[in-house]
């Protein structure tokens, strides 16, 4: 599996497997929580951040993963998403300790993230990676758990 850049064109498939896993889970698109994937570019890349793809030997775009900027030496993880049909096979880990070595290359010293309390999976990676929870001042409309991982 070959993991790349994103950019605007893949749009459409990051869409599809981002709103389909929140589906699958009982979770509902937002128009403002997920804004950011209209122009993954501005919202991601140009800002100093990222955000790649897990592409299948078909083409197919099988897992995201995006490093949000939120001040000069934090950012947010957002949008690590995995198709049904690869879970399970470490690619959670991959993209996780992918964005971990790209956040401490782009000079980041903390990463926070948003999640759900039914994407239990997600949490036991987080977790044993050392992210820790915390009560930030305001969460997206469908997480109910943050946490942090301090990189320095």
């Amino acid at each position: 599996m070959e993991l790349r850049s994103a950019s605007n064109q893949d749009r459409p498939a990051v869409e599809h497997l981002v709103f389909s896993v929140l589906r699958e889970f009982g979770l509902s698109p937002d128009a403002h929580t997920d804004a950011d994937l209209r122009d993954i570019e501005a919202a991601y890349i140009r800002p100093g951040g990222l955000f790649d793809v897990l592409v299948a030997p078909s083409g197919q775009i099988v897992g995201t993963i995006g490093l949000c900027p939120v001040s000069k030496s934090t950012c947010e993880l957002r949008k690590m998403y995995l198709d049904k049909s690869i879970r399970g096979q470490g690619h959670g880990r991959r993209l996780l300790e992918h964005a971990l070595t790209r956040a401490k290359k782009l000079g980041f010293t903390r990463i926070t993230l948003e999640t759900a309390n039914v994407l239990q999976t997600a949490i036991a990676l987080y977790e044993s990676n050392g992210f820790k929870e915390y009560t930030p001042t305001h969460k997206s409309c469908r997480c109910d758990r943050a946490y942090y991982l301090d990189l320095a």
